[in-house]
């Protein structure tokens, strides 16, 4: 006797728990397809599991047809579920509450049938397993925000500090250093001697060009061209190169580049060191 009494007591505890998880949430929310059937409300399954919560006096609404406070926040309800663990003898089913991060917040006990229609079992078995809200009388009450006290530490703020004081000490030293340094750099750059660059050198640098205003004729060779003159007599041969517009030339034993820039082609060499820059009028 002893022992139902606790065991009473022990599912009455339970169901008051559960009772009070419950209660924060507004809506059930009953899948028209549960994962574990092939098929949509599938032997009457999710009929019959919205039918048992409507009667328990909760708020319960379909998958597929959610107001809109529950469409803008979906943790305003919980999922239910429906486990299928049956074999060849037994119809065995488990009903599961879960929350918006699909966390399980109320299992059922689990409800069995030994009958051999599918309907009448799936029926027999969730309403065994519904047994375990019985002891529930659901009413909604929304979360209440939480208004713990903020407490405000100041552990180791000391400590903080002094680390914070040598940090600084440390890039103070660094910017001294690189003041020092700065300073070293002005008085080099003040006694280096200034060195006159005459117009002369400078000219020097720069490459002579020479125009070619006679008309060359590109004649087409093996690896390139050759161009002549009018007269006619071979001016320059000159040979491809691995760049677009760019050939090998050869004018009397003078090697060089003829290549194209801007629509103009040059022939490109060294006289005496120096670059010479020689404009070519060639008609292909």
């Amino acid at each position: 006797m002893k022992k139902l009494s606790f065991l009473f007591l022990l599912i009455m505890c339970s169901s008051i728990y559960g009772q009070n998880q419950l209660n924060e949430y507004k809506y059930i929310i009953v899948p028209v397809k549960f994962e574990s059937f092939k098929e949509n409300n599938q032997y009457q399954t999710s009929t019959l599991l919205k039918h048992l919560f409507d009667q328990k006096g909760f708020n319960v609404v379909y998958s597929d047809n959610l107001p809109k406070d529950l469409s803008n926040n979906m943790c305003l309800g919980l999922l239910a579920d429906i486990k299928d663990d049956s074999n060849m003898f037994t119809t065995k089913t488990v009903i599961v509450l879960r929350d918006c991060t699909f966390k399980e917040i109320f299992t059922s006990q689990e409800g069995r049938s030994r009958l051999k229609q599918y309907r009448p079992a799936y029926a027999e078995a969730i309403t065994n397993s519904f047994k375990s809200f019985a002891g529930m009388n659901y009413d909604y009450m929304p979360k209440s925000e939480s208004k713990e006290p903020i407490t405000v530490s100041f552990k180791n703020d000391v400590k903080k500090l002094e680390e914070e004081v040598v940090e600084i000490e440390k890039d103070k030293e660094k910017v001294e250093a690189l003041e020092v340094e700065e300073k070293k750099s002005e008085t080099v750059n003040e006694i280096a001697p200034i060195v006159e660059v005459k117009e002369e050198q400078l000219a020097e640098t720069k490459p002579v060009v020479m125009e070619s205003p006679n008309i060359l004729y590109a004649q087409e060779i093996a690896e390139g061209y050759q161009l002549v003159n009018s007269k006619p007599s071979i001016r320059l041969k000159m040979y491809k190169s691995s760049l677009p517009n760019v050939y090998h030339a050869n004018d009397d034993g003078i090697n060089g580049l003829v290549l194209n820039k801007n629509g103009k082609w040059f022939f490109e060499y060294y006289k005496d060191n120096k670059l010479t820059v020689k404009e070519l009028n060639i008609k292909f």
